[in-house]
């Protein structure tokens, strides 16, 4: 809150996208005469020697260096800028038959200049992201244009392939499933489209290749985010995960989930008051120990066991079916509950995950060693140049600008939007809502128009379909269960008297159309007044809320939307509505509309709170990762010179030298540096995922040395730089005693007998932090307090730093390694 009223007064309110570019706009659009007569083989020409003169102008570090985010701009950007863009307008004209518009270009100006450009749906974001794509591709160091979702970057590559194509560019996709070749290969293209999980997986994937070859990405240069605030906000700390080396999972799961089947509510365990966490009581702690016949589990040797018992609860209490995750195909998968979408390849961290899977009784997955991970949000700024595009980036303006260092440009509409934003219309309960809700259905289909609802849950969306079945209705019902038939759904989202009934999937990267697929009833349904949208919720930010009402008044079409809201819906009892709303003013339980300033005006500031308290903790979880985000560079960096030469090398000829002498005769140097490379690649893997391991162990448990007085910031930080000096001094040793150790025949290392073969399969996840995201941890971290507890924290940092940096100078110093 302070952040965004500091900004207001600054004047920092996302600028005028259009207004700012217009000189640019109007210079392409002085270009096109001169092209237009141009034959395709002239423009392609004029394609090659624009790419020449941008490949010449690259920037080095006499150019100014990078800001402060480590991004570059290049020079005269503007120039090729005016160029490139009516080169791709033209190209547009003639392979897709659709000249950009001005909104358009500005848009594509706007997200060169490393913007995130707001751009209501339907105003053609895709084509828009065309032209300052080419720009930095023409610098011949590789775009990413990175997607919503696999389908969206296999369509956009091939949608907007012809305008590349035509200009001399190549285009490449990655999708899940792809072998490394054909990844490669499509790293290897001007352009890429592919999901920011793909890059990410790809990356980690890269740490543990042993062979510079077998590597897949070439380094980072240029990203478009399509979905920005989606990516860069909502996914964003969400850890991408490689396992592998699998071990026995847990053996007592089921166990421990029949236990806390019976524990009582109120009595053995409470909750907090936004359903985030659950706390055994006294008498649950006594109650848990007596049935496992444990000792005390608060003692040290006892909270690895009250960890997994915790986990249990949780599941059991806090995780619903239908609601949090579904079961299909004998598998838990989680709901995104900002999408309503399965949230491909996402775990719970594997603790609660492994808990959900006994909880419901099925078979337990696979739990291998963690080898690599890193966020989105440190995926991301390691590209120099990044932008954005999406829908809603306002209300994230500040929050985009603090972590990235990015600036919002709206772009106006083509045509003014005409669709009715109606009020909420509010109800003391969910009875009453969905009553209404029902009858105002039955009512708008009765006249033929279409209409599209959003939900909550997979669980309220086959609620309500029922219901509206009881009362001669059909619908369609668009939720996670059924995800594989989405497109075929949504297409007919704007047919003549279609009810669709969906959870958020419906409410980002869909394009509904008047009249159906093919809108052969467009012009009847734009009489009635178009798409009709009704939410039943509130969503946790008016971002997701925006997102569900922007599938009306798609360019200038009309239409409307409306919120159906009750007050014991779960989001605003999270935010105790009750205390918020004065008590002489909080209404009884009654089945008509609230029609009440006071009820609506705290309606509102409850999701203000929520979409506070939803900020507070990425920027905590942020903060919580930046540390081991240090040390995965450092290790990164090290891995990379070890792995590229020609240094990196040199520790075993300085400390195991009687062996390396008699090998070096045997084998020779050549032979002999590589297997000390392999060697050392494969320790330094080692050491990392135990390093990984001991951390995920401390992050899981940290929160309960606050029973002993202790401070979990501080400990939290204290472990890791602990940790990871710890790891530095062993990795040298281990690399060392393995040589000492190896055997070393004439067909070369036995790396299976000395423990040392990488892992024989790897998977990759991402994990759903934030699940955690209330307990104590995080809790004494949002305390104003604990700000002064960051400032005595940062002592252990700088140390931390300066014992790296003692440390890289004590091993460039030995013979045969790069400083």
């Amino acid at each position: 809150m302070g952040l965004r009223m500091f900004e207001r007064i600054a004047g920092r309110e996302p600028e005028d996208g259009l207004a700012a570019r217009r000189p640019l706009v109007d210079a392409v659009a002085s270009r096109e005469p001169e092209l237009v007569g141009l034959a395709d083989g002239a423009l392609r020409e004029r394609a090659d020697a624009l790419g020449r003169r941008v490949r010449a102008a690259t920037p080095t570090d006499a150019d100014g260096g990078p800001d402060a985010l480590g991004r570059r701009r290049e020079p005269g950007g503007d120039d090729f800028l005016v160029e490139t863009f009516a080169l791709v307008r033209e190209a547009a004209r003639r392979r897709l038959g659709q000249r950009p518009f001005d909104t358009q270009i500005a848009c594509g100006i706007a997200l060169y200049h490393g913007r995130v450009a707001e751009m209501a749906t339907g105003e053609g974001k895709t084509l828009a992201a065309v032209a300052p794509v080419a720009l930095q591709a023409l610098a011949g160091r590789g775009a990413h244009v990175l997607t919503f979702n696999d389908y969206l970057a296999r369509r956009d590559a091939g949608w907007m392939g012809p305008v590349y194509d035509l200009l001399g560019l190549s285009v490449g996709f990655v999708q899940e499933g792809m072998g490394p070749a054909e990844r490669q290969r499509a790293y290897g293209s001007d352009v890429t489209y592919l999901t920011a999980r793909e890059a990410g997986f790809d990356l980690l994937r890269d740490g543990l290749c042993l062979d510079p070859a077998e590597q897949v990405h070439r380094p980072f240069h240029s990203a478009l985010v399509d979905e920005a605030d989606s990516i860069l906000i909502d996914e964003a700390r969400i850890p991408l995960v490689i396992a592998g080396a699998m071990e026995q999972q847990s053996t007592g799961l089921p166990r421990l989930a029949a236990l806390a089947r019976r524990l009582r509510p109120g009595l053995d365990y409470e909750t907090d008051d936004a359903g985030r966490n659950v706390f055994l009581t006294e008498q649950g702690l006594e109650e848990v120990e007596q049935a496992l016949g444990c000792g005390s589990l608060v003692d040290p040797e006892g909270l690895r066991l009250l960890v997994a018992m915790r986990n249990a609860l949780h599941a059991e209490a806090l995780l619903s079916r239908d609601v949090d995750y579904i079961v299909r195909r004998g598998k838990i998968e989680l709901v995104d509950e900002l999408t309503g979408r399965v949230a491909d390849k996402r775990h719970w961290p594997d603790g609660l995950q492994a808990a959900v899977e006994a909880k419901e009784g099925l078979r337990l997955g696979a739990d291998g060693r963690i080898l690599g991970s890193i966020t989105l949000q440190h995926l991301l700024r390691l590209y120099p140049h990044l932008c954005g595009m999406t829908a809603t980036a306002r209300s994230a303006a500040g929050e985009l600008r603090e972590i990235y260092g990015l600036d919002v440009a709206s772009i106006p509409t083509h045509r003014p939007c005409v669709r009715e934003d109606l009020p909420d219309v509010l109800f003391s309960h969910r009875e009453a809502r969905d009553r209404a809700l029902v009858e105002e259905i039955v009512r708008v289909h009765d006249r033929g128009r279409p209409i599209l609802v959003g939900t909550a849950s997979v669980a309220a969306s086959e609620r309500l379909a029922a219901g509206l079945r009881g009362r001669g209705v059909r619908c369609r019902v668009l939720n996670a269960k059924n995800d594989e038939e989405e497109a075929a759904i949504v297409a007919e989202a704007g047919a003549l008297g279609a009810v669709t009934i969906s959870t958020n999937m419906a409410g980002r990267g869909t394009d509904i159309r008047l009249g159906g697929e093919d809108e052969r009833d467009r012009d009847r349904v734009v009489a009635l007044g178009g798409l009709s949208v009704l939410g039943t919720h509130r969503h946790e930010s008016v971002r997701i809320d925006d997102q569900l009402r922007g599938r009306a008044g798609r360019q200038g079409d009309p239409g409307s939307s409306r919120f159906y809201v009750s007050l014991d819906d779960e989001l605003l009892e999270k935010t105790g509505i009750s205390r918020l709303i004065p008590e002489n003013f909080f209404p009884e339980k009654i089945t008509e509309e609230i029609d009440s300033a006071v009820v609506r005006r705290e309606v509102a500031r409850a999701q203000r709170i929520i979409e506070g308290e939803s900020s507070d903790t990425r920027r905590r979880l942020y903060e919580l990762s930046e540390i081991l985000e240090k040390q995965r560079a450092f290790m990164a960096a090290w891995r990379r010179e070890v792995l590229e030469g020609p240094g990196g090398l040199g520790l075993l000829e300085e400390r195991a030298e009687p062996r390396w002498r008699r090998l070096a005769d045997r084998l020779g140097a050549e032979r002999l540096e590589q297997i000390e490379r392999r060697l050392t690649l494969l320790v330094i893997d080692r050491c990392w995922s135990e390093h990984l391991t001991e951390m995920q162990a401390v992050r899981d448990e940290v929160h309960l040395v606050a029973l002993d007085g202790r401070v979990p910031m501080a400990e939290l930080y204290r472990a890791a730089i602990g940790a990871f000096e710890a790891l530095l001094e062993r990795v040298d040793d281990e690399i060392v005693a393995a040589f000492e150790h190896l055997a070393v025949g004439p067909e070369g290392p036995d790396w299976d007998e000395a423990g040392l073969r990488g892992p024989s399969a790897t998977w990759t996840y991402m994990v759903h932090d934030d699940v955690f995201a209330g307990n104590v941890l995080l809790g004494l971290a949002n305390r104003a307090s604990i700000g002064f507890m960051a400032v005595l924290l940062l002592w252990p940092v700088l140390l931390g730093w300066g014992i790296y940096l003692r440390w890289k100078r004590r091993r460039g110093d030995r013979p045969g390694r790069s400083g």
